[in-house]
């Protein structure tokens, strides 16, 4: 069947598979959700506002993904009224967000279309522009003098396009213009609406940032988000660099590397923006403010943290410059809807190459509680059976991964700031969120002496770990940098025995061991990005990123119980 001349790849047998057989569905909150119910009346029409910003922005999203996302879409709703086929497209292109993409188990992106395929720089970027041409582009630019417009070309925030022999930078704000408006009105009536100060100004600052090319008013509105912490509501516009895979391809042009240095022009992948509208949710709040307490601790135990800043507090004080919520869903959309390597449970906000941080403002940890508390336990169960020694079982808590996730997020204001990371070209996300894990894991005995979790919580939350998260389904994709870095944690900690697998090829921890491998990989991790060296980083990666046999024994595993990399979210506002 063609939509828009475009014949779907996926049979209706295919796409019945996918959607019933390998889809997990995310509830989201609606409006007889208990926490919805106890808002007062302003502030339920505000979070109306907020879910219709989040829609909105979706699609912003979209044609940032890729140019034909957005009539594709169209074209399956309309043909959506005749045709089972063409419903069930529809339905995986929404549980997707876009025409293709990698799902974090097969090698090569999943394709919606034939002939509809995906590019490095998605639509940040012309869908013919080469890495080469890219390069040479920059190059003789520089060279004419036209520095300023190198500058914008390489900014987080412009959608690039062909303008003769050259290139042009768009600013998000003017390109999505019409559709930013449209946002910014829904955050303004939001602001109207709810009864909290905090996360009204935020808003009146938000919907300012949309409508203006002002970089600063993104600072500004990022460091009135970062300080909410007792607002009934959450609502945020992440702005992400993953997604773009040329901008950073820069740094493998030794000639275009030397003039953007001698320039000193930053370089930053594309921002994908990602949206989210929710209920603070207090319980789960109140858990995660108890291991917020002790980070400054956490910091002064950092490896080198004598040879570097720490952003989590200011020079001279103890100020903890971050908020945490535990956020209960009404609307997830944007690059937060697109898993395609898996959902993301939680996000520290906003990163370290945002002007916020860079001229002293805080950051935000929201954590997605819909996400997380989606698990299929009848396969947990049948891993544990053939996968690890019976003994631990008892030991494995889906919360427990929670409690991991609250120290990653943790993990990421601690360590280098954004110049030693971004220093590492293409290879900075993959050592970001390693160390994130790594400190997660390593400082987890720091806790239980200061009594916010006891030893069996540690132990729950090692075997745990190790199991969910380490255990991977497939080889994990370069460009995946979380999958990227859970192989080489398992390698390390099978390297160095805190893991290994019996006669029986069951898993068996050493809990004494894990510990300290952990603060040993920890070490190394903070030297790569002290060198501020890609080739260090890559060097680092291609020692432990290995697909071993272990691995790969896992993986077959995996596939023979059936796999669901996909994700369907149950919307209701």
């Amino acid at each position: 069947m063609k939509i828009n001349g475009y014949e779907i790849a996926l049979s209706e047998e295919e796409l019945d598979r996918k959607l019933n057989e390998q889809t997990i569905a995310v509830e989201l909150i609606g409006e007889d959700f208990p926490g919805y119910q106890a808002l007062s009346d302003g502030d339920k029409k505000a979070l109306h506002h907020l879910a219709n910003a989040a829609r909105l922005m979706n699609d912003v999203f979209l044609e940032m993904d890729h140019p034909l996302n957005l009539p594709q879409k169209a074209a399956l709703e309309e043909a959506a009224k005749t045709s089972s086929h063409a419903a069930k497209a529809l339905r995986f292109f929404n549980n997707y967000n876009g025409v293709e993409g990698l799902n974090g188990v097969d090698k090569k992106p999943v394709e919606l279309f034939e002939g509809i395929h995906g590019t490095p720089g998605r639509n940040f970027y012309p869908a013919d522009l080469s890495a080469e041409e890219f390069h040479r582009i920059l190059i003789e630019m520089i060279k004419a003098g036209e520095i300023d417009e190198v500058r914008r070309i390489l900014s987080v925030r412009t959608m690039v396009r062909r303008d003769g022999n050259k290139l042009r930078a768009i600013d998000y704000t003017e390109y999505f213009a019409p559709r930013f408006s449209e946002i910014a009105n829904q955050l303004e009536l939001a602001a109207h609406y709810t009864t909290d100060t905090a996360m009204k100004d935020f808003l009146g600052w938000q919907a300012q940032a949309l409508i203006q090319n002002n970089e600063d008013m993104d600072m500004l509105a990022d460091k009135h988000w970062a300080v909410m912490q007792d607002t009934p509501l959450e609502f945020t516009i992440a702005r992400e660099n993953y997604d773009d895979e040329l901008t950073t391809t820069v740094f493998d042009n030794p000639e275009l590397a030397a003039l953007l240095k001698q320039h000193k022009i930053d370089v930053n992948a594309k921002d994908s923006l990602g949206v989210r509208a929710g209920i603070v949710n207090k319980e789960g709040t109140d858990l995660i403010l108890k291991f917020k307490s002790h980070i400054p601790e956490l910091a002064k135990l950092m490896p080198y943290q004598d040879q570097y800043h720490q952003h989590i507090c200011c020079e001279h004080t103890s100020e903890l410059k971050q908020t945490m919520v535990d956020v209960d869903l009404a609307a997830f959309g944007g690059d937060f809807k697109a898993a395609r390597g898996g959902m993301t449970v939680a996000e520290n906000l906003p990163n370290n190459d945002k002007l916020s941080v860079k001229t002293g403002g805080g950051r935000r940890n929201v954590y997605h509680r819909q996400v997380r508390q989606t698990v299929d336990k009848a396969k947990n169960q049948k891993i544990l059976d053939l996968l690890v020694a019976p003994e631990l079982h008892a030991l494995f808590d889906p919360e427990a991964e929670h409690l991991f996730v609250i120290g990653h997020e943790n993990g990421h204001s601690l360590g280098p700031d954004d110049s030693y990371q971004s220093a590492l070209g293409s290879f900075a996300h993959t050592i970001e969120e390693h160390k994130a894990d790594v400190i997660s894991l390593a400082f987890m005995p720091e806790y239980v002496k200061m009594g916010v979790i006891d030893d069996e919580t540690l132990r729950k939350i090692y075997l745990t770990h190790t199991v969910g998260g380490l255990f991977l389904r497939a080889e994990p994709n370069p460009s995946l940098p979380h999958r990227v870095a859970d192989l080489i944690q398992f390698n390390y900690l099978l390297e160095h025995g805190a893991i290994s697998f019996d006669d029986n090829l069951k898993l068996n921890l050493d809990f004494n061991k894990y510990p300290a491998v952990m603060r040993r990989l920890l070490d190394e991790t903070i030297q790569v990005q002290l060198s501020k060296s890609p080739e260090t980083a890559k060097a680092f990666i291609d020692r432990y990123a290995v697909w071993g046999d272990h691995s790969a024994r896992i993986a077959k595993v995996h596939e023979e119980l059936g796999i669901k990399p996909y994700k369907e979210l149950k919307t209701h506002f």
